[in-house]
């Protein structure tokens, strides 16, 4: 037998055989671990789908057992709500009367047709901010998966501390949910901050649609203001997008300049809609005054009407037309009483003839206005033809009819598109040739001139009891920038 090697058993070789036997256990255990997990795997498969087919068997014998029972009245009323104690599975298999299951609300995940928690806003990446409203604060961003530039609007939560989205923003995101018109907004998803729990909601955003610019900031810059074809284009698209929101029941009830945004390629959409709210025929009995920002607020809200339609967006939109005329707000008015005192010198005093009612408006019944003389009656009249020389008459007679005291006799947003003034020369210019301009959302902070923000919550300001017996006494002075006195009663 031969002798074994001095060299065949170093303490090397003892290191290297121990370092691979141990290797040689860890794969044996990777190996076992794996496949200790495959068999938990498998039979938890197999008991999901023993627990589903019991599930469906159960239900079909509870179809059957419907079926039978179908002629007879139920002894007791099935419960929807979960008593206390139950868990979120025995809570999903309660079942309406309808054999439903209760619904809960979810939104759409983006891309998957599919239900489900909402995504975090970490999934996209600030760029810059745009602008804070009124109803929440708006940015740039860029979704890090796909590099797609959007519109990020943080919702305005309730200050009083409840847990919760406020009402106004509950309607906006079902509103946009529901909307899908070529001149409305599209909202793509709703995501939250990292900070919302199961309990308590921190940060809600809403993922927009991003437009270069905002029409208000659009005519600050403009050194000459809009063609007649250009205004004609953008009313048009305004018409058309406010026609949508009437035909399925939405009173925007914030329609502005700063809520109407334009993209590169001559497109107008409307947005901002946390005043908005769904309405039917005939609409609620209560809805507040306390809506549209004051200077394209129509004077039966301030007046205090309690039931209104769609005629208070429809003067807005008489207020925007104005405002591409002129590049400047039509109707500054520094409060209430000035915002009444401002769309009465423009449209005239109003009477019965003209605004059949009016006084029995709450705020109506304690103003002082000038007697409807034969000789006051020039002067109770519209000026809007003078103010306006350069507009057509068939531009004068929609601005007049959009401007109506009278909210019967404003047009609808249908019949607007159907104005003759649409078919006269200079036709609406195509959208592919409107002019474009520098992007401010996508470069800086846009800068504002100070202008009223949409009403909050509350009670409407009173009016109190005021004089306008006066209003027309020298128009001569108005001319020149004198303006009226308004006397309070």
């Amino acid at each position: 037998m031969a002798s074994k090697s001095r060299w065949a058993d170093t303490a090397d070789d003892a290191a290297v055989e121990a370092k691979l036997k141990r290797e040689k256990e860890e794969k044996k255990r990777i190996k076992a671990e794996k496949a200790r997990k495959a068999a938990e795997e498998e039979a938890k498969r197999k008991a999901q789908a023993e627990a589903q087919q019991r599930a469906a068997q159960a239900q079909a014998e509870n179809e059957a057992a419907n079926d039978d029972n179908a002629n007879r009245p139920s002894a007791k009323r099935r419960k929807l709500t979960p008593e206390p104690g139950a868990n979120e599975g025995e809570a999903a298999a309660k079942t309406t009367t309808d054999g439903e299951s209760a619904k809960l609300l979810r939104f759409e995940a983006p891309g998957t047709g599919t239900w489900g928690p909402s995504r975090s806003v970490e999934n996209y990446d600030k760029l810059n901010d745009i602008e804070e409203g009124a109803y929440g604060w708006v940015a740039r961003a860029r979704e890090i998966s796909t590099g797609k530039v959007v519109a990020l609007k943080r919702l305005k939560l309730d200050s009083s501390g409840r847990a919760g989205l406020p009402e106004t923003g509950l309607r906006e995101i079902q509103i946009l949910k529901d909307c899908a018109h070529r001149n409305v907004v599209s909202l793509q998803e709703v995501v939250v901050g990292d900070d919302t729990t199961l309990g308590r909601i921190e940060n809600i955003f809403l993922v927009l649609e991003f437009l270069e610019h905002d029409l208000k900031s659009v005519l600050e810059d403009m050194p000459e203001p809009f063609l007649a074809s250009e205004v004609k284009t953008l009313l048009r698209q305004l018409a058309s997008g406010v026609a949508y929101l009437h035909d399925h029941w939405v009173l925007h009830r914030d329609l502005k300049t700063s809520n109407l945004l334009l993209n590169n390629r001559g497109t107008l959409k409307i947005a901002d809609f946390g005043m908005a709210r769904y309405v039917g025929d005939p609409p609620p009995p209560k809805l507040t005054q306390l809506v549209v920002t004051l200077w394209y607020r129509a004077p039966e809200l301030l007046l205090g009407i309690k039931t209104y339609g769609t005629a208070v967006d429809m003067w807005s939109v008489g207020c925007v037309f104005g405002e591409l005329l002129t590049r400047e707000p039509l109707l500054q008015g520094a409060n209430e009483v000035d915002e009444l005192t401002r769309i009465f010198e423009l449209c005239g005093i109003p009477t019965e003839d003209s605004w059949p009612g009016f006084r029995r408006l709450p705020h109506a019944r304690s103003l002082r206005l000038p007697s409807s003389s034969k000789q006051n009656a020039a002067a109770t009249g519209s000026v809007i033809r003078a103010r306006f020389p350069l507009l057509t008459t068939a531009g004068s007679a929609l601005l007049s009819a959009l401007l109506s005291l009278n909210p019967d006799a404003r047009p609808s947003a249908r019949d607007m598109l159907l104005h003759e003034y649409f078919r006269q020369d200079p036709k609406p210019k195509h959208e592919a040739l409107f002019p474009t301009f520098p992007s401010k959302a996508g470069q800086e902070r846009r800068r504002r001139r100070e202008t009223p923000n949409a009403p909050g919550r509350g009670q409407p300001a009173e009016l109190g009891s005021v004089d306008f017996s006066g209003i027309f006494a020298n128009r001569e002075k108005e001319e020149r920038g004198g303006g009226f006195a308004l006397r309070m009663v």
